[in-house]
């Protein structure tokens, strides 16, 4: 057997960037003996079983030559045979109880993003599984579930990191729209005019700003504040990192304090 690229994160040192014997006993298929290795099966897209594609429920025999491969982001691999289903059109998010900061992020970048720090893993497969939602964990055996389809497994550590990663790793640069989701809730953010919100402003905000939004579903008041700068700057260096034009920053909104 053999893994290649990232799909090595999931293999011990001695089995890394590296063919080897894998013995097994019992009739199984390909898609049980992977992750019986600790691969999750939507990392991959493509498996090869002595230079032919297969899908997951190939039956491995012995001797056979295995080769596995993760997403393609620059090989057309169109004429073989595609392990995972289609993308998904539009990327919406399900994360995780582990992920709470990086929920935040993506929901700052404009994706539609479910977290709940109480949520099981049963429903979490559930969500992504009925809304068709790509599953963002740090915990590969809820990856291996049958009903998920999307999946990742976040390797980086700090929040920061993990969203730099999954724009990444997903392609999503094109798909940034910042701010136009409550990094509390996820719900939608409208424009509000001062004179209704009023009497929810400190008095700072009220004689300096002008220009409001709030949630659709929670009610929390955004505007631009002394953090804009920073927020640019951090959506302006992944604009940088993708060589792409995103949409403009220059009317976003901070959440007031």
């Amino acid at each position: 057997m053999r893994f290649y690229e990232e799909l090595n994160d999931f293999l011990p040192l001695a089995r890394r960037k590296v063919r080897f014997i894998h013995e097994f006993q019992r009739r199984a298929s390909i898609k049980d003996m992977i992750e019986a290795l600790g691969v999750p099966h939507t990392e991959i897209d493509l498996i090869l079983v002595n230079g032919q594609s297969v899908d997951f429920s190939h039956i491995v025999r012995d001797g056979d030559h295995i080769s596995v491969y993760p997403l393609f982001e620059a090989l057309d691999i169109q004429p073989l045979v595609r392990v995972r289903p289609h993308p998904l059109r539009v990327s919406r998010f399900v994360l995780d109880v582990h992920l709470g900061k990086l929920a935040r992020y993506l929901r700052l970048l404009g994706f539609d993003t479910l977290y709940r720090n109480d949520y099981e893993d049963a429903e979490l497969a559930r969500l992504a599984s009925t809304e068709r939602r790509i599953l963002l964990t740090r915990d590969r055996d809820l990856l291996k579930r049958a009903v998920v389809t999307h999946g990742y497994y976040v390797r980086a550590v700090e929040p920061r990191r993990q969203v730099e990663e999954v724009v990444a790793r997903l392609d999503l640069y094109r798909a940034i729209q910042p701010l136009q989701r409550c990094a509390r809730c996820n719900g939608l953010l409208a424009a509000a005019p001062k004179q209704r919100v009023w009497e929810r402003l400190p008095p700072e905000t009220r004689r300096y700003i002008e220009t409001f939004w709030e949630c659709g579903e929670c009610g929390h008041l955004y505007w631009e504040g002394s953090h804009m700068p920073h927020i640019r700057r951090f959506i302006d260096g992944l604009r940088a990192r993708a060589g792409n034009d995103m949409p403009n920053t220059d009317s976003v909104a901070e959440p007031n304090p």
